[in-house]
């Protein structure tokens, strides 16, 4: 299925700015920063990969839903299986 590119405007937002985490966490290895501070980076960078993946399963769904119209025709079980691969 192919996602409508405006509805993942605020998904490619929430990348760039873990892409921007990434790179300071990067940094702060190279500095030899505390080790908390950098799991403390890491874990949040992380929440916003998810953030981003349910976004993206969301955004199908509510595509599926629309396209499919009353008669169904929805592949629950891909997006299942989607949904179940962040967990």
């Amino acid at each position: 299925m192919q996602l409508d590119t405006d509805e993942l405007s605020g998904v490619l937002k929430r990348l760039k700015r873990a892409q921007g985490q990434i790179g300071g966490i990067i940094r702060m290895i190279e500095d030899g920063r505390d080790c908390a501070d950098i799991v403390t980076q890491l874990a949040a960078v992380s929440k916003a990969l998810d953030r981003a993946g349910f976004a993206v399963i969301a955004a199908g769904l509510r595509q599926c839903i629309t396209e499919s119209g009353p008669e169904g025709g929805v592949d629950t079980a891909s997006l299942e299986k989607l949904f179940l691969s962040l967990a």
